[in-house]
């Protein structure tokens, strides 16, 4: 076929440089009448195979290639600050060629250094065979030679790129998009094409499909750069030409080049890349002599199968057999094999592993080798939903290891296999509708309410587009009436959904049998790791092995526990010897007091398990696989047939042994498969299939699946209208299935993790709580929940915290890394440090941890998040004094430097000179203000909290805390209280007055919206310290608000510690000439505490209780020795401020009090 053929074209893949998505690329060329079209990606080949295979569908030729950069000089010799690569765009003429331009990509990509990733000629001659250079536009090397002037150093240029690729291998490229500069060099091509008799060829620099993009364009390319489009510098395509043009458009274009046009067709005939995308690459297995993979296997099996049963039973060995047969025919004995060999590593080296994932759960092969933990057999568990002989496809064997060992499985699998045979998997970060909105506002330099105003009318909603969003009535009379929301949302859509950058796949890791660069281009991860460039998907397509490492907290969550327990209870818990019927559990689970437990800990999940009230296991499994869209609709008729308020009902008494467990309500995809088996006679493959083809919903196949069904249904002896009936419980339910082997293997975890939390729950939720100490949202939760059951939750200490939470006597202390500005390296050397001895003060502190690594930010972090109360108790006098205390420090650092220095002879010794520190005498900070602090540093009020005085009303009205409401149902009117943060009023277009309101509780801020209506109301209650809301809750996303009806005080049922402490004071006389209401039997006393490292300390307490002279005893406590001594009558005081402030700094917080005591 004759007609131009497109052979530089940059797809979405180009990363925000290209607009050409590649269904839409191929339908154009298609429509255009092409037979043919190029994808020439500047530096990668994310899109190839994608490509491929939609232009092969499409019926047109895909032509791969890639515009490459190519250094100046050799690649090894770095370039210069400035010097940018040139460009050279290479095609693929077979499928040698196709692997050539993968190691050369790659080599490009992992070899960058940092830089910019380019190729150099010495890589270009060792990868040249069978590809075709083109010597792209004026960024190519010989077009630059040109404009720049130097004629010669072109010339050289094109003869080494035509030695480099042999003779008909390279063209000189001609483009026209209307820039003069290509006008000017077009000539001097077609000049050096005659004198050095090399071919030329026209191409399109294509970016996007239509004209009428070329804006468009230039809006990803501010996005791209993080630019405006007001500036007068920002990046652009020169012209509005680079498009898909049509055959007629670029023969009339390049009409005096009627050979150049020639050769894009001729280029196109020649490459001839046929990719065999059904062959596998599966690595081999390194295998003891005299064994096969099928017999190893087996072997493995038979040793797993007596450790698992002991005196293994028929079923076990016949089952076992069947699947190994199965496994071998199919030729994924070498797979099962290598997943065994790194869960063996994963167990010898004491990394915990999931129970199970996916239907993976359901071989018994998975079972015996301890792939998995879930015995199929006893949980009627489905080998065929997992790997079904009539259907052919790669077992899915998805692994979850404990989140901070997972990356030890994965270098040990590539010690094993070879770092150039293993690699983490690329997936894409594309502009979702929000986040496209958010760039385009941004480069259209929009002011920022009305680009937020705009992107909040898009719902967080699951495959949410701009378009769907537009159906909202909202959204589409601001995009009616606005024509500046009008232009961000149209050019919103068509950037929208393009890839913005890569990233790496969560979970998924490719293994090969030879090099990977033999199947994948490859490039680096942002944390240096080799990544593919082709995503999960299409490395199934090229046939490679993916398998999901994945890492789940859940499983460090409950070592941590366990750990704990051992710790602290002496007790050993072991979950394999363990029957799932403990009765705590169950109580706790009928509570549905299950927040962070696995699985079970949404709002919703937790209404259901209180009308459930589960007494068994398999209501476990069942909870986790009815709690989804679509099944939820059969809940309700599942409790109250567990509860035997409605009757049990099974479309026939064959199906009863099927459906019991589940009171004959469908909820497990294995259920259809079994229904399918036993009424229609279906082997399990075959059912497989028909759950398969039915949940497609296609009318075509629905119709002759029921043919098939009612045919089989009416061989085995049941009634036509029933096995009619039957199917079409089988279509209804066959979207609403879930895979009881994965339920059944998450229902595992989640017994476990509730079985820790009703047994050991102070244990539990100090494991919990280190789990999400990187979220202070969820650490604030947590703490509240652990507050609810009744556990204090103790503050940090520095002579009692460790980097995670941890139990004292039942209590919960918090952990060091959650306080903000504290690093692990500070920690560490704090933990050590002590190990020698306790801190005595915060000199003695800072004396002695390592200043390098806890600095002064980290210091003055722990003060204010009360990490020294116990020491000195003043936050104030400690900061004051922190310059000082950290100068001392470094001097004595440094003093015992040098002392080792002198121990070697080269400096001379020196006499310590130590200086007595005392803190400054002031006032500490209120008991609000040192809350404020630790809300600050840690994320949550510890030491005490402002809503204290207010818990009592607060439960009684609140039926919701702050946190749970994201998962309320968005309209839902709820009631929340909380502390009134802040309060702004405005005044509406109409001239009525209303507020917007923050209120806090102890789990998370919500903010109120208060209409005309209510203000009127309520304006006098804004000046509260404590509200409760009622109103309508407004969800969007993961960000919601309420709309207020009712407002309600709450006043405090206790002095509250923000309210000013009494203008009296015990031993002064009352300023209005009342007496003090001390009863005439008793009075009151000042108690001292004096610990045994305090005694050092009393000469400077005598001088305190002497400048504080009053009219109060002082008893002197003795914590040794448990005894109270009383001093004389002259050394009375004054309980003031001035004076607890100046005791606590001598003998720490606490150090001092006042109490009731007989004459």
């Amino acid at each position: 076929m004759n007609g131009f053929v497109h052979l530089n074209v940059h797809t979405e893949y180009s990363l925000l440089r290209g607009l050409c998505r590649i269904e839409e690329l191929v339908e154009r060329a298609v429509a255009l009448g092409m037979d043919a079209v190029a994808m020439t990606d500047l530096g990668v080949m994310y899109g190839a195979i994608e490509f491929y295979k939609t232009a092969k569908a499409a019926g047109i030729k895909p032509i791969l290639g890639c515009e490459m950069l190519v250094a100046r000089g050799n690649l090894r010799d770095r370039p210069m600050r400035g010097e940018e690569p040139h460009r050279l765009v290479l095609l693929a003429e077979n499928v040698d060629g196709y692997r050539n331009l993968l190691k050369l990509v790659s080599e490009a990509q992992l070899d960058s250094g940092g830089t910019l990733p380019c190729t150099d000629k010495h890589a270009l001659k060792r990868y040249r065979e069978g590809l075709i250079a083109l010597s792209s536009g004026l960024e190519g090397e010989v077009a630059h030679k040109i404009l720049q002037g130097d004629l010669l150093a072109a010339e050289h240029a094109a003869n080494e790129y035509a030695a480099i690729f042999g003779k008909g291998n390279f063209y000189l490229e001609l483009q026209d998009h209307g820039i003069l500069e290509e006008k000017q060099v077009l000539q001097n091509l077609v000049q050096l094409s005659y004198k050095l008799d090399l071919p030329l060829v026209v191409t399109n620099a294509v970016h996007y499909l239509q004209q009428e993009a070329a804006p468009v364009q230039d809006v990803l390319a501010c996005i791209r750069e993080g630019r405006t489009m007001g500036e007068d510098n920002r990046p652009r395509l020169l012209s509005d030409q680079y498009y898909l043009k049509s055959d007629a458009e670029m023969s009339a274009l390049f009409a005096h080049f009627p050979e150049a046009l020639h050769n894009a067709r001729a280029i196109a005939d020649r490459c001839q890349v046929e990719l065999n995308l059904s062959e596998t690459h599966l690595p081999a297995f390194d295998l003891p002599q005299g064994f096969t993979e099928q017999s190893y296997l087996a072997h493995l099996c038979e040793q797993g199968a007596q450790m698992r049963y002991g005196q293994p039973g028929p079923e076990v060995w016949d089952r076992l057999r069947y699947e190994l047969d199965v496994i071998g025919k199919m030729g994924f004995s070498g797979y099962f094999l290598i997943v065994w060999d790194f869960m063996k590593f994963a167990h010898e080296n004491g990394i915990s592993t999931g129970p199970g994932r996916g239907s993976a759960a359901g071989s018994l092969v998975s079972y015996v080798l301890s792939i998995t933990d879930v015995d199929p057999i006893k949980f009627n568990l489905l080998f065929q939903r997992f790997l079904n002989p009539e259907r052919i496809s790669w077992p899915d064997i998805d692994i979850d290891f404990e989140f901070e060992r997972r990356g030890e499985v994965i270098e040990y699998v590539t010690r094993k296999y070879g770092n150039d045979r293993v690699a983490q998997i690329v997936t894409f970060g594309t502009m979702a509708a929000r986040a496209a909105i958010r760039d385009v506002g941004r480069v259209l330099d929009l002011s920022q309410a009305v680009v937020d105003k705009t992107a909040k009318l898009v719902p967080h909603a699951l495959g949410i587009t701009i378009e769907k969003a537009l159906a909202d009535e909202e959204f589409q009379s601001a995009y009616r009436s606005d024509a500046q929301v009008r232009k961000l949302v149209d050019l919103a859509r068509q950037v929208e959904g393009l890839p913005r950058h890569t990233s790496l796949h969560a979970a998924g890791v490719v293994i090969s049998k030879a090099p990977l660069t033999e199947y994948v281009p490859l490039q680096r991860g942002a944390e240096g790791g080799v990544v593919t460039q082709y995503s999960m998907e299409v490395l199934e397509d090229v046939g490679l092995l993916k398998m999901d490492f994945l890492g789940l907290r859940y499983l460090s969550l409950i070592d941590q526990t366990v750990e704990i327990v051992e710790k602290t209870e002496g007790r050993t818990i072991s979950f394999a010897q363990m029957e799932m019927d403990d009765p705590k559990t169950f109580e706790l689970l009928c509570r549905g007091d299950t927040d962070g437990c696995f699985q079970l800990e949404s709002s919703g999940v937790k209404h259901v398990l209180r009308e459930l009230r589960p007494s068994s296991f398999e209501d476990i499994i069942a909870v986790i696989s009815l709690y989804r869209p679509g099944p939820m609709e059969n809940i309700p008729t599942f409790i109250k047939a567990k509860h035997g308020e409605i009757a049990v009902r099974y479309p026939h008494p064959d199906l009863q042994g099927i459906l019991a467990d589940t009171y004959g309500v469908i909820v497990y995809q294995e259920q259809i498969m079994q229904i399918a088996s036993t009424m229609a006679g279906f082997s399990l493959g075959q059912a497989d299939l028909l759950r398969r083809a039915v949940g497609k919903k296609k009318r075509d196949v629905l119709d002759e699946q029921r043919a098939i069904f009612v045919d089989g249904c009416l061989q085995k002896g049941y009634a036509e209208q029933l096995a009619h009936e039957v199917y079409d419980l089988i279509v209804r339910f066959a979207d609403y299935g879930f895979n009881r082997a994965h339920a059944a293997a998450y229902a595992v975890l989640a017994y476990q993790t509730c079985y820790l939390k009703a047994n050991h729950p102070a244990a539990y939720m100090a494991a919990l709580l280190t789990s999400v100490m990187m979220s202070s949202r969820k650490v604030a939760q947590y703490v509240d929940d652990s507050k609810r059951m009744n556990i204090e939750v103790l503050p940090p200490d520095v002579n009692k915290s460790t980097y995670r939470f941890t139990v004292e006597d039942g209590k919960i202390r918090f952990g060091l890394l959650a306080i903000k500005n504290v690093g692990v390296a500070a920690i560490q050397s704090l933990v050590q440090t002590r190990r020698k001895k306790p801190f005595l003060n915060l000199v003695d502190f800072c004396e002695r941890v390592d200043a390098r690594s806890c600095n002064k930010k980290a210091i003055e972090s722990l003060i204010r998040a009360g990490c020294f109360d116990e020491l000195h108790g003043n936050r104030r006098a400690m900061l004051l004094a922190l310059e000082e205390a950290v100068e001392q420090g470094r001097v004595k650092q440094k003093e015992h430097d040098d002392s080792q220095i002198s121990l070697f002879g080269l400096i001379e010794g020196q006499t310590e000179q130590k200086r007595e520190f005392v803190l400054p005498a002031t006032s500490d900070y209120s008991a609000r203000e040192r809350l404020e602090m630790e809300k600050e540093l840690l994320g949550l009020y510890v030491s005490g909290s402002p809503l204290t005085p207010y818990r009592r009303q607060m439960e009684q009205l609140a039926d919701k805390r702050v946190i749970e409401l994201v998962e309320t149902p968005d309209g839902a009117i709820v009631t929340v209280c909380g502390m009134l943060r802040t309060v702004k009023k405005i005044q509406t277009k109409k001239g009525a007055r209303m507020a917007f309101l923050e209120v806090e509780d102890s789990t998370g801020i919500v903010e109120v919206v208060l209409f005309p209506e209510v203000f009127k109301r309520a304006e006098s209650m804004l000046e509260a310290e404590v509200i409760a809301i009622r109103g309508r809750l407004q969800l969007r996303g993961e960000e919601g608000k309420i709309i207020a009806d009712r407002l309600k005080v709450l006043e405090p049922e206790e002095p509250s510690l923000t309210q000013p402490a009494s203008p009296t004071f015990a031993g002064h006389p009352p300023q209005d000439g009342t007496r003090s209401p001390v009863a005439a039997q008793e009075r009151v006393v000042v108690y001292v505490r004096i610990r045994p490292e305090d005694e050092a300390r009393l000469a400077a307490l005598q001088q305190v209780i002497t400048k504080h002279s009053g009219t109060l005893p002082v008893l002197l406590f003795y914590t040794a020795s448990r005894k109270a001594r009383a001093l004389s009558e002259r050394y009375a005081v004054a309980m003031t401020p001035e004076f607890v402030a100046a005791v606590e700094q001598i003998l720490g917080r606490g150090a001092v009090v006042e109490k009731m005591r007989k004459k």
